[in-house]
């Protein structure tokens, strides 16, 4: 690396370490405004999508590489520090074996309800009370997939900044835009959204594939367990059924997210 001399870490016990570390917990991420994203690949795409890196640590072994010095160029460019710890201690901050050489700490972003806005072509997506942060970074990633504009959280939604759930993302957490609502908000501002709003629900009998194309539109989808509450199910335009065989266990909802998005905001040409 040019320019810095990386700082050497060695033990659990260094400060920055442990404000990494605390990075584990939604406490931790919420007074730091901060994420934890691990991966070469994924901090390069932060660092060129503009996302402010506070820290890169670097492994002993990641040894040198031109996408690496982008990475470090990013981190400098927004005022943070280039950290390298062992590979002993990269296994233990990263909690698993197969460690990342490289872990940056990002800070987090998150848009405005000002951003939902109802475009032609556009489609958002609005999930409400999420509990898993797997399935979640795992509709990221498919929401980035298929070109959606933003994912509105509605109501207790785990974490996206957890680090399962930007696991699951595969980097696609720094290219779709996120805004946080709680229910009586949604309640008050859907009213305002001049496109339609496509639901999923077990009573329906609306397919996705008779939802026409082309139209600004906003994705619902509901809990893992209970799906979508009735209160928000009442603000859709449209209820649809995924079809299933008889006695068939209901989707993961990642799954049914993905079909959904295919259904609704597939490029034509793709």
């Amino acid at each position: 690396m040019r320019e810095q001399t990386p700082i050497v870490i060695s033990s659990a016990a260094n400060p920055e370490i442990k404000a990494l570390r605390a990075l584990d917990s939604k406490k931790g991420r919420s007074e730091q405004n901060a994420f934890v994203s691990e991966g070469l690949r994924h901090v390069v795409e932060a660092v060129r999508k503009g996302w402010r890196v506070r820290r890169l640590v670097l492994s002993e072994s990641a040894g040198s590489s031109p996408l690496l010095q982008e990475a470090a160029d990013g981190c400098r460019r927004g005022g943070g520090r280039i950290l390298t710890v062992t590979d002993e201690l990269m296994t233990r901050i990263a909690r698993r074996d197969n460690a990342q050489s490289v872990i940056a700490v990002i800070e987090q972003r998150w848009a405005g309800l000002d951003a939902v806005r109802a475009e032609p072509g556009t489609t958002w997506l609005a999930l409400e009370g999420v509990r898993d942060p797997g399935n979640l970074g795992s509709i990221i990633r498919s929401a980035d997939a298929f070109s959606v504009a933003g994912i509105m959280l509605i109501g207790h939604t785990v974490d996206p900044y957890s680090t399962e759930a930007v696991r699951a993302s595969m980097g696609s957490i720094v290219n779709v835009p996120l805004v946080r609502i709680d229910e009586a908000a949604y309640l008050q501002w859907y009213t305002r959204w001049s496109g339609r709003i496509v639901g999923t629900h077990l009573k329906a009998t609306g397919r996705p594939e008779s939802v026409t194309r082309g139209a600004p539109t906003l994705l619902l989808m509901g809990n893992e367990q209970s799906g979508l509450t009735d209160r928000i199910a009442a603000s859709c335009t449209d209820l649809v059924r995924i079809p299933m065989r008889e006695g068939a266990d209901s989707l993961n909802l990642a799954a049914a997210t993905a079909i959904m998005l295919y259904a609704i905001a597939a490029p034509a040409d793709a």
